[in-house]
């Protein structure tokens, strides 16, 4: 191995400090196992703790439209919003395991909202019942996130912060022996280790606009493709539908929760018109892929640039979601007496590294969870606030997995040669520009092929070193990853629309999408069943 500034060991190198990362480290640590996490930011700044909605999880007190909520029924509106492409299976057991994952973190500390013996519910788009759990009304994810840093801190748990991953380690059987990391300044170090969990979210930077925070460069999905793994369903980029508009702002757009919409706010066009009316049996409430392209048309027929998200009936409004509130009055909008302006904006990713529920992929020693992974859950389009479920549940089960992998003696892994060459990096503000013109809700043949060809001529060959750089090379391997893929599917399903082909094809009905490298780094999409699409 190349000689770097440090080398350190570990059992568990967890890469990401959000619910995925964080409850996995805590898991592992508490099986017995040492563990380093490593983030390369505050451990606080990725996208958890901006998650408003909440939980979505049956619990066992809440009613659905038919009767007492179910699991079952849970399932039944997964299935619904996932297009087809939603594996039942590892579904159901996701779903089943989240009471014990949500009575985990109330353990940890985490804090919710209502009695405690009986949480305060609401109802997000797609959903039969009032099951999404939440904490200071549209601040979940940052309770979520105060509480496993809280309990990591008291756990003696091993953050390494400000480093960024830039290779996962493998050694000549292709196995894993560890992970590269680089400091701010670009110094390299080595954490040789025979398990690593990718947990590093999503894929938000590739566009102009995002509900996601900067750290959001498909850095998982870059590792993963290059040690190995394949992805799916990497195509399907769920646009939230109501992100706060502002005129010529770029980067990061504050979410505009779809519990508000739960709670009776309407959407409204500039003209005064619903915007869903019509379009499906919700209305307003109807699945993100709906909602997003119902808003996207009417902003397209109208020529304008937002619609209007109008909450000055919901009572309360500013004290139970003060989060909104803030975002609204920093551009003089005031949520209890104005509409609010929202558009679209680019927030999770359905896709990723293929795994099992267990949070096994494809390569020996390599995991994934959370936003990052492609458990099967979400397929063609997620279900509100599965997300944070679901990082809670595989992470967990991910670090009993790892547990299980490493019991018994075992000779400590040892760093190999890195192997490092030259990859494609390309111009970010280029690459940003083609996907969001090109790869948006609404997509075509021409379209993508021109936003592969514009990130393919703004890149060039070299040597990752610093943050940056490293970011960089991997919005240029994902981009051209969910163009292939977004290519191939020559369909609409879900939240992938494509212009030139707008029904839905029964070829497609059961085909995920699959990305994969192979050893001179080029790419091949191909497909493979979504009810089997996990890891051997």
């Amino acid at each position: 191995m190349s000689a770097g500034e440090w080398e350190t060991t570990a059992d568990l190198v967890v890469v990401g400090s959000g619910v995925a990362g964080l409850t996995a480290a805590l898991a592992a640590q508490r099986r017995g196992l040492r563990v380093v996490v490593v983030t390369k930011d505050a451990p606080d700044a990725g996208s958890t703790r901006w998650a408003q909605g909440g939980i979505a999880v049956v619990l066992g007190d809440a009613v659905s439209q038919e009767g007492n909520d179910s699991v079952d029924a849970h399932l039944t509106d997964t299935l619904a919003a996932g297009g087809g492409l939603v594996d039942a299976g590892a579904a159901a057991e996701i779903l089943a395991a989240g009471p014990a994952a949500v009575a985990a973190l109330r353990a940890e500390g985490a804090v919710f909202d209502g009695p405690a013996a009986r949480l305060a519910r609401t109802r997000e788009g797609g959903h039969s019942a009032l099951r999404v759990v939440h904490a200071g009304g549209d601040a979940t994810g940052a309770e979520v996130e105060r509480a496993l840093l809280a309990a990591g801190d008291r756990a003696g748990l091993t953050v390494l912060a400000g480093h960024a991953a830039s290779s996962v380690l493998t050694g000549p059987d292709g196995t894993v022996r560890g992970l590269e990391v680089r400091d701010a300044d670009g110094r390299a170090g080595w954490l040789a280790a025979p398990a690593v969990l990718l947990a590093t979210g999503g894929v938000g930077g590739l566009y102009e606009t995002t509900t996601n925070p900067d750290v959001a460069t498909a850095d998982g999905w870059a590792l993963a493709l290059r040690a190995g793994a394949a992805l799916a369903d990497v195509e399907f980029v769920q646009f939230h539908p109501t992100a706060l508009y502002t005129p010529r702002a770029h980067g990061r757009a504050p979410l505009v929760t779809e519990a508000l919409r739960g709670e009776g706010a309407v959407l409204r066009d500039t003209t005064g018109a619903s915007v869903t009316a019509g379009v499906h049996p919700l209305g307003d409430l109807a699945p993100r892929d709906v909602v997003a392209t119902a808003i996207t048309r009417r902003i397209t027929a109208l020529g304008v640039d937002h619609v209007w998200l109008d909450a000055t009936g919901v009572p309360d409004v500013a004290a139970r979601f003060p989060t909104v509130a803030a975002s609204c009055a920093a551009i003089g909008v005031d949520l209890a007496r104005d509409p609010v302006p929202v558009r679209p904006a680019a927030h999770y990713s359905c896709g990723g590294v293929v795994t099992d529920t267990h949070g096994r992929t494809g390569v020996p020693g390599l995991w994934a969870a959370g936003e990052v992974a492609r458990t099967g859950l979400h397929g063609a389009n997620r279900l509100a606030s599965n997300s944070l479920l679901e990082g809670l549940v595989v992470g967990r089960r991910a670090a009993d997995d790892v547990a299980r992998a490493l019991a018994g003696p075992r000779r400590l892994a040892e760093p190999t040669e890195t192997r490092a060459r030259p990859v494609p990096v390309a111009d970010r503000a280029v690459l940003r520009a083609a996907l969001t013109r090109s790869a948006g809700i609404g997509r075509d043949a021409a379209g993508l092929a021109a936003a592969s060809d514009a990130v393919e001529a703004a890149s060039t060959l070299r040597l990752p070193v610093t943050r940056a750089e490293t970011e960089d090379a991997a919005l240029t391997l994902a981009a051209h990853a969910l163009l292939a893929a977004a290519g191939s599917r020559t369909e609409t399903r879900g939240c992938h629309v494509r212009t030139d082909h707008p029904a839905t094809d029964e070829h497609w009905q059961r085909a995920s999408s699959t990305v994969a490298l192979d050893a001179d780094g080029r790419l091949h999409v191909g497909t493979t069943d979504a009810r089997h699409g996990g890891a051997a």
